[in-house]
């Protein structure tokens, strides 16, 4: 005999909560479709009006958007090893496009740092630099921003406006606007990358602290500790392991915009991507490619090292 499945029936309340659920999911397939269809005249917009700036050649070009990747293949495999660590090339012809050798950086008559490592180094550099000079101000003043720590809306704030107003422009604006003032190199990058992330820093600090435990302040509030000794011993313990996982977020988002940077005239490895790029060397462009690549897995693997030793290893183990 075959069994078959009878509904249950439902109380008048049960009923109720039954209406109610079939009433939420038709208004949520309505709100999908809508939305559906809002992101489908919108992304349809954004093309036609890049194809009306572009004088109609943007639907004529779309066949050939990887025209410029097979454009970046070289004729040797080895030319991208050859470029990366400025060894001679089989085809050189004098040209700018093989003169690897030429940007070796001699620290003894026989060793030297090849060209894109050192450029890798300074993007690095300027990262590290900008990374370490935020932490130290976004500290300061995610303190002063925390309603926890610092319960005057008078100082509160101001701070957390000024963080509002150091996050509100890209790195790549404020870099334009120093690069304008100080010149070319480095130090506009710095400049940019400092400001930028203290901002974001500040803010991500301040959010951590009003979520610590305020026990331990509480503690040293009885014994008369004072508001800098409070902030010290009792919440600075709490958000350290925090901060620095932001701070080493930070140092992987720095690295990369201080690659951008560079590529305006900031220094480091970005203007080498953009002479690269520009003049058509398919083996230097793929070189520094491959050392950005390289460069950015180190860093987040180095950041998950360091991360493991200040939290400790018992809070990635498995709770199962």
């Amino acid at each position: 005999m075959a069994m078959t499945a009878t509904q249950p029936i439902l109380s008048e309340r049960g009923a109720l909560v039954e209406r109610h659920w079939q009433e939420l999911a038709a208004k949520r397939r309505i709100y999908t479709a809508v939305s559906a269809l809002l992101l489908l005249l919108a992304v349809s917009g954004s093309l036609w009006f890049a194809n009306e700036t572009n004088a109609g050649k943007f639907f004529d070009r779309l066949p050939y958007l990887f025209d410029f990747v097979e454009e970046l293949v070289p004729r040797d495999g080895w030319e991208i090893w050859r470029a990366l660590f400025d060894l001679p090339s089989p085809y050189d012809d004098g040209s700018l496009k093989f003169n690897y050798p030429e940007g070796r950086l001699y620290v003894t008559e026989s060793l030297y740092i090849p060209e894109y490592f050192h450029k890798m180094l300074e993007t690095v550099n300027i990262a590290l630099l900008s990374t370490v000079i935020a932490m130290i101000f976004g500290y300061g003043l995610a303190f002063l921003a925390a309603k926890n720590t610092m319960p005057s809306t008078w100082i509160r704030w101001p701070v957390r406006r000024f963080m509002e107003i150091l996050r509100a422009f890209p790195e790549v604006v404020i870099a334009g606007f120093f690069l304008a003032i100080l010149s070319l190199g480095p130090i506009p990058a710095i400049i940019a990358i400092t400001i930028h992330t203290i901002g974001a820093l500040g803010k991500m600090f301040f959010e951590v602290i009003e979520n610590a435990d305020m026990r331990p302040d509480e503690g040293l509030r009885a014994v008369g500790a004072n508001w800098f000794e409070r902030v010290w011993f009792a919440m600075t313990p709490q958000v350290m392991p925090n901060f620095m996982s932001y701070f080493l977020l930070r140092l992987e988002i720095n690295v990369r915009a201080s690659t951008i940077i560079g590529a305006v005239g900031g220094g480091g490895i970005g203007e080498a991507l953009r002479l690269s790029i520009g003049q058509g060397h398919e083996a230097k462009t793929l070189a520094i490619i491959l050392l950005l690549l390289s460069t950015v897995i180190a860093v987040d693997q180095f950041s998950a090292w360091l991360r493991r030793k200040l939290v400790g290893e018992q809070a990635f183990q498995s709770v199962t």
